[in-house]
Order: structure tokens, then sequence, then C-alpha cells
């Protein structure tokens, strides 16, 4: 079911909580351009990569409206997993079992992002990790995925490279690597907040290597 319609068939059933609220408000329309509409860049911390039986540690975002990103608009917060962590993980992201014990629950971490995204697209990098963490948790939480427009700034470089016929290695689509191909700077990995804003400037940046913001429609990136 197409994610608009998926909105309204879900927001005649669900019953008053923020999920509700967030299927209130219809979905981005792609047919805007770039500059005329607002992103949220994501970015999850993750016990592993599995969303059905791991669990989302921390939650990264900024906003872009007006063709900018809003650094004043940024969010980060812990999630609890209600689950021991391992060396190997933490080794990657840094968090630790006490801090993670202090985090938000679930239900907290879904209110604060869902207000967040109302009418806006999604930019992550490698999507099917986000939105599967985030359907998941959607599913945990309030019995349903969640409809969104998604934008993925790996798959947009990967169709870039393969319509220039370039041999494509996994490596190469790696969220740094591809910045450093469009002369942006180099941030620590691993931190949801700072891979939120990094792909959130990536994006801007692909969209730029096409066309004026202004020119350029959402759709084609979708």
């Amino acid at each position: 079911m197409p994610p608009e319609l998926l909105r309204k068939f879900l927001y005649a059933r669900a019953s008053e909580s923020v999920f509700k609220d967030y299927l209130k408000h219809p979905l981005p329309n792609p047919g805007q351009t770039v500059l005329e509409s607002e992103f949220l860049a994501l970015d999850f911390e993750t016990t592993g990569l599995k969303p059905k039986s791991d669990r989302i540690l921390s939650m990264g975002y900024t906003v872009i409206k007006n063709g900018r990103v809003c650094l004043n608009e940024n969010g980060y917060f812990l999630v609890n997993p209600k689950t021991e962590l391992n060396n190997e993980n933490v080794s990657i992201h840094k968090i630790t079992d006490d801090e993670a014990e202090q985090g938000l629950s679930l239900t907290q971490a879904l209110t604060l992002l869902l207000e967040k995204m109302r009418g806006r697209f999604v930019i992550a990098h490698h999507a099917p990790i986000e939105t599967g963490f985030l359907n998941a948790a959607c599913r945990n939480v309030f019995k349903h995925n969640l409809p969104m427009r998604v934008i993925d700034t790996l798959k947009i470089e990967q169709k870039r490279l393969q319509h220039r016929q370039q041999l494509l290695d996994a490596n190469q689509l790696r969220l740094f690597n591809i910045r450093s191909s469009y002369n942006l700077p180099r941030y620590r990995a691993h931190n949801a907040l700072e891979d939120a804003i990094a792909t959130a400037e990536l994006f801007l940046a692909m969209v730029s290597y096409r066309d004026e913001l202004s020119k350029c429609k959402v759709k084609e990136f979708l």
C-alpha cells in the first residue's frame, strides 16, 4: 500500500496517541522542490543489525529547512535497550551499560522522534537500517509500521556511480567515503547525532551536484 494511503488507513483506526497525532498530518509531497521541503536526517546506534532481535541504543537527528541544515533543531538521546550490552558492540558505539540504563524508554524516544518527523521527508544513509529499527519499534509500541517517505543517500550515490558505469565496492559507499568524494569534511563516526548531520550535509551536496535546490524535485531522490 502506498505510504499516503497507509497513513489514511491507519489514522482512521488508531486510538489517541502520539502515533495517531503523527498520522493526522499528510506525508510531504514528492512533487515539491528540495528548497520548498523539510527533511529530518536520522541516525541510530543499535545493539546489532537485526531489527527483530536487536535494540536501538541512541537516536540522533537534524532538520533541513530552506535548503539549510538547522543545527538549532538537532536532537540526540539515549534509549534504554532493556538488555545487557556486549563488549564488541560497546567498542564501536562507546555507549556503556550504565549510560544505556539512564536512557529514555522506547515510548518516550518515539514520542520525541515522531513529533519531529511530522510532515517531513526522512533522510538516512543505508536507510533500511533506520527504517527497519523504527518500524520494529513502532510495532512494539503502537502495533503498526510507520508510514513515511524516505531518502537513502547510499542509494543516490549507488545510482550515480552505476549511471557512470563505475565498478562499485561496499567500502566506496560508506558515509564518510562518499562525503570525501563531495569534498565534505570528515566527522567522527558512530555517534548518532554526528552521523545524522553528516548525512544531511551529504544530501544537500548531492542535490547541488545535479542542479539548484529550487529546481530539483524531491521525487528524483526517493
